[in-house]
């Protein structure tokens, strides 16, 4: 299971500058719903071949009774009960408050790991920036700066350090096709796991080790097996806001970290919204393939089906890779060209390239568009081979590959894809430049 990091502290601690840094990123993703604080933020980093989900929570002010500020501390709450790892911001150079003190209270009877972190550090020593922060019980503070980076690195090692490298999501298991359906509330997703899993009258069961409260549910189509994880209509426990009741973002990001192929389901009666565009961003961002399946398509008229059409393409325009279905999930429509979508799918992010015919492929596009010049010289592309699977991912090695701009990647990946007659599946293309061997001998 990818391990969570929630970020809690009082406003303007720094929360929001340790998230765009651990997610590399300002785009992560928003939880933009009806109840939602639009500050609380969704994202993905990485610490070397470890993944994990960062959650930044807003101010939290636990004793809040009203407005706006108690539904931050409502949001802020729900996220500490999805939390594998809390990070408590202070800040180093405003000291200790009475808010800080409360919040280190609530987090200590939430039971969960809870690391102190003394944020705005820059040009201080660190035993003068954690000095005061002891008395809070929660250990030796972690002395950072946000903003330059100061002990971010260390800080996420030793977030990270009780969980173990992720084994490749293709080879974990039991042979089943992982199959996650993900989307906005009301969409189907319940009805359409149901429909899935009673048309071979299998029965539903917790699958050990999976994320809390989510239900991963095996059943066999057509004499192959799937493990179908459901986030819908999953109770949290505790006391928790309604509308993250209805809807969890982080157990959405969970199901499709550990997918092989996501169903991103969308309602044919509603306009796509940014909320499926943000989704479908992450199940890209995670490299996981993908089909797009528009439910209750029995439910609305021709020309609803063609606005739908049209906002497909304008919305979600960055998921050309991907094949739509229009299924109805309540009668069973388009429930066979749903699976086999999926199964290809599953087969475009599983695929071996052999070396040989990669290098081939790169020679061909390289003859059909060579890279553009940088200054006096070309990059060269010299041979490719496989560099993982789910998604798939082409390592190209040559000189000056650093100079090749992105719209040329972007050239090279569609050229694989098409080569390789890949559908479902993003596809990653790796640019590594060779060692000059002529270095060392400068001077000599």
């Amino acid at each position: 299971m990818i391990p969570t990091v929630v970020i809690v502290g009082r406003p303007n601690v720094g929360k929001s500058t340790l998230f765009n840094r651990l997610t590399r990123s300002r785009d992560a993703l928003v939880a933009d719903l009806p109840g939602l604080t639009r500050d609380r933020n969704y994202g993905r980093g990485r610490l070397g071949a470890k993944p994990f989900l960062v959650v930044d929570t807003g101010g939290f002010e636990p004793r809040a009774a009203e407005g706006i500020v108690a539904e931050m501390a409502h949001q802020a709450e729900a996220a500490i009960a999805e939390a594998d790892v809390l990070l408590l911001m202070v800040d180093a150079r405003a000291g200790l408050t009475g808010q800080d003190r409360a919040i280190a209270e609530r987090l200590r009877r939430s039971g969960r790991r809870t690391l102190l972190v003394a944020n705005k550090a820059e040009g201080l020593q660190p035993e003068m920036a954690a000095a005061e922060f002891h008395e809070l019980g929660l250990g030796e503070p972690v002395v950072i700066s946000a903003a330059h980076g100061e002990g971010v690195e260390g800080l996420v090692e030793l977030a990270l350090a009780a969980f173990p490298e992720p084994a490749e999501a293709v080879e974990a298991g039991d042979g089943n096709v992982r199959v996650a359906i993900v989307g906005r509330p009301n969409v189907g997703k319940s009805t359409l796991a149901n429909a899935l899993l009673g048309e071979e009258r299998m029965i539903a069961f917790d699958q050990p080790g999976t994320t809390r409260d989510a239900i991963a549910m095996d059943f066999e189509r057509s004499g192959r097996r799937y493990t179908l994880i459901d986030t819908a209509g999953l109770r949290r426990k505790g006391r928790v806001f309604e509308s993250v009741e209805k809807f969890s973002v982080i157990k959405t990001l969970q199901a499709v970290e550990r997918c092989n192929v996501a169903v991103l389901l969308l309602d044919a009666s509603q306009d796509v919204s940014d909320q499926d565009a943000h989704i479908a961003a992450f199940i890209v961002e995670a490299g996981r393939a993908l089909v797009v399946a528009v439910n209750k398509w029995d439910a609305i008229d021709e020309y609803r089906r063609s606005r739908i059409r049209f906002d497909l393409g304008r919305g979600l325009r960055f998921l050309a890779f991907a094949p739509v279905l229009y299924i109805s999930a309540r009668t069973g429509e388009g429930l066979g060209a749903l699976m086999r979508a999926v199964d290809s799918a599953y087969v475009s992010a599983m695929i071996r390239m052999p070396t040989p015919k990669l290098t081939r492929m790169l020679q061909q596009a390289v003859s059909k568009q060579a890279p553009p010049r940088s200054g006096l010289s070309r990059p060269k592309l010299r041979y490719a081979h496989q560099g993982g699977v789910n998604p798939p991912i082409v390592v190209i090695h040559g000189n000056a590959l650093d100079r090749v701009p992105e719209t040329y990647r972007r050239y090279l990946t569609g050229f694989f894809m098409d080569a390789f007659k890949l559908r479902g599946t993003p596809l990653r293309v790796e640019l590594r430049t060779g060692r000059n061997p002529y270095v060392a001998k400068k001077g000599c």
